[in-house]
């Protein structure tokens, strides 16, 4: 009878990493990479990989001179994440880019969903406080219940990043709100004097009061925008509309006031989101508007991106807060803080200006 080998399921890299944990686990004492590559007989590019990883990991320690040893397993960071809400796509984005940035180096992430509403936020602190989290990002929308927030973490003396929304006690990380709104006011007046000589009738923005000054920078940046570029314009015309970040709110609203001006051709319209943004379009479009208003929004999300490669639609840019950085920037941030480094109190993203000439084919 033939006799058979059992076979074994082993992963080579992962056996040399252990190999050279357990070397340094046995001999005790700092070792450089060649003897280590002397001792296992491991190629040194491998060795020097592994080394690295491990000590990014803090499974090792490395001296200035270049000796590595084993150090003291340290607890497994956690972080508490408050998301503004599971309902809002860029809120979404900025979910998966943490949880992506999170387990690539070793940080457990306890996520609670702010829903958009600031009792909700407070509840979702204290558990992250019960919880005993090492940090808490912050992303929620009241700027009423900040201080709240904010003194509920620096009683438990756990550091804060603030998304958006500056908080008190915290480093803030966002998009510059001012510029950005400053952007989207200059696409939409270099629109207004290609195709109506300059002509506008309203200037609308779609503001987020409760989130406070700061981000209704984005929509007094857009006026400041449009004022650069098209000079002599009335005050008046000038109109901001609590649109809460809500499309259903953010339609009737514009809505309603296409109805009450059924004549103006003219009609420019900043987004302090694409959310909002997107409100609106629909506003226009049931009231067969589409050639009277063109829309900038912020957040470039997909929705609005696709929206921007309809023909002629008077969705034409976004300002995208390139989402996709947000959790490598964030957790390394969160890292900083912990590790007792001098951080900047404000930290600002990259944005870019998306429109429709931008976007790559398809």
């Amino acid at each position: 009878m033939r006799k058979t080998t059992k076979r074994l399921y082993l992963i080579p890299v992962l056996s040399k990493a252990l190999d050279i944990l357990e070397l340094l686990q046995t001999e005790n004492q700092q070792m450089t990479l060649e003897a280590i590559h002397r001792e296992t007989k491991i190629s040194k590019t491998t060795v020097y990989r592994i080394l690295k990883t491990f000590v990014h990991r803090g499974y090792l320690s490395q001296s200035q001179d270049g000796l590595y040893r084993q150090v003291s397993r340290p607890k497994k960071m956690r972080f508490g994440f408050g998301g503004q809400s599971a309902e809002m796509p860029f809120s979404n984005e900025v979910t998966e880019s943490l949880k992506l940035a999170a387990a690539s180096v070793g940080v457990d992430l306890m996520i609670l969903d702010n829903s958009y509403d600031g009792p909700t936020a407070i509840r979702n602190v204290e558990q992250f406080v019960e919880a005993r989290v090492d940090l808490i990002i912050e992303f929620q929308v009241e700027q009423n219940v900040a201080p709240i927030i904010a003194d509920k973490i620096a009683a438990a003396n756990i550091p804060l990043i603030a998304i958006d929304i500056p908080h008190p006690h915290a480093t803030f990380f966002g998009v510059d709100n001012y510029r950005v709104g400053v952007e989207a006011g200059e696409v939409l007046a270099a629109h207004a004097v290609r195709h109506w000589s300059g002509k506008v009738d309203w200037i609308l923005g779609l503001d987020l009061p409760e989130a406070g000054q700061l981000v209704q920078s984005r929509i007094t940046g857009a006026f400041e925008g449009v004022r650069a570029t098209i000079a002599d314009l009335p005050d008046e015309c000038f109109v901001r509309m609590d649109g809460r970040g809500i499309r259903e709110r953010s339609r009737k609203l514009v809505s309603d006031f296409l109805q009450r001006h059924p004549k103006d051709k003219h009609i420019l319209l900043a987004a302090a989101t694409d959310t909002s943004a997107l409100g609106a379009l629909d506003a226009v479009r049931e009231q067969k508007r589409e050639r009277n208003v063109v829309i900038v929004g912020q957040d470039c999300i997909a929705e609005a991106i696709a929206e921007m490669r309809v023909p002629n639609s008077p969705m034409i840019a976004s300002i995208s807060h390139e989402t996709g950085s947000y959790g490598q920037n964030l957790i390394h941030l969160g890292l900083a803080l912990l590790r007792g480094q001098t951080v900047a109190p404000y930290n600002y993203v990259n944005h870019r200006l998306v429109t429709r000439e931008t976007l790559p084919p398809l």
